[in-house]
């Protein structure tokens, strides 16, 4: 029977240590949440290799270096609430839960958000809710929020997610440029949002958030 705690706990000291990645909430969180339950059962063996783990429709679960460097970018705090756009089977949400006071996810698989909202429940993820929902659209209905974070690339960032970002708060996200990825954090002051570099990282594009081509007669 496959030791997952032990593999836990050798992905943060060979992974998410080795990235500078120190902060004890993060830690404590990914120490935790057992990854291989959210992750499909014919991938358990591959949820602590350090990549991506493939899910339905081009989707991952990212890898736990990426996630975690998010993660520290964000600082989120324990009075926060946070929007997860793409959770997925739940993962991120997991850990994100046991950081922050309340995390609303996004998903808009159906499927993916009916099996992360039981994997949540399984792991006792009380003040963390799925909606199923377009992620380009978020969840205007319980924001604004602290933080929004999402969980893959994008080309495009909707004005009206933006919007769903406190004043003072964040939003990150990894921008797919040509073939690179950088993530950068985006800070709302006076109603605009100034982003920063953070570090590169590569993953899938999230539906919705395609490049959008300009019209030309």
């Amino acid at each position: 029977m496959t030791d997952f705690a032990t593999r836990r706990r050798m992905m943060v000291d060979t992974q998410i240590r080795p990235s500078d990645v120190t902060k004890f909430p993060i830690i404590e969180a990914m120490l935790t949440v057992p990854r291989e339950q959210f992750v499909p059962d014919e991938q358990r063996e591959a949820a602590y290799a350090g990549e991506h783990v493939a899910l339905d429709n081009g989707r991952v679960v990212l890898d736990p270096r990426v996630l975690a460097k998010m993660l520290d970018a964000l600082d989120v705090q324990p009075d926060e609430v946070v929007l997860d756009l793409g959770c997925g089977l739940g993962y991120s949400t997991a850990v994100l839960a046991r950081m922050a006071e309340a995390v609303v996810a996004v998903e808009e698989d159906a499927d993916m958000a009916a099996d992360a909202q039981t994997n949540l429940s399984e792991q006792n993820a009380d003040n963390a809710a799925v909606i199923e929902a377009p992620l380009a659209e978020g969840d205007a209905k319980h924001g604004p929020y602290d933080v929004v974070i999402l969980q893959g690339a994008v080309e495009h960032m909707p004005d009206a997610l933006l919007q769903q970002v406190k004043e003072g708060g964040r939003i990150l996200a990894i921008f797919q440029e040509g073939a690179l990825g950088v993530c950068r954090v985006g800070y709302k002051i006076d109603g605009e949002v100034s982003w920063r570099y953070a570090f590169n990282a590569g993953a899938p594009v999230l539906p919705g958030f395609e490049r959008q081509n300009a019209f030309v007669l």
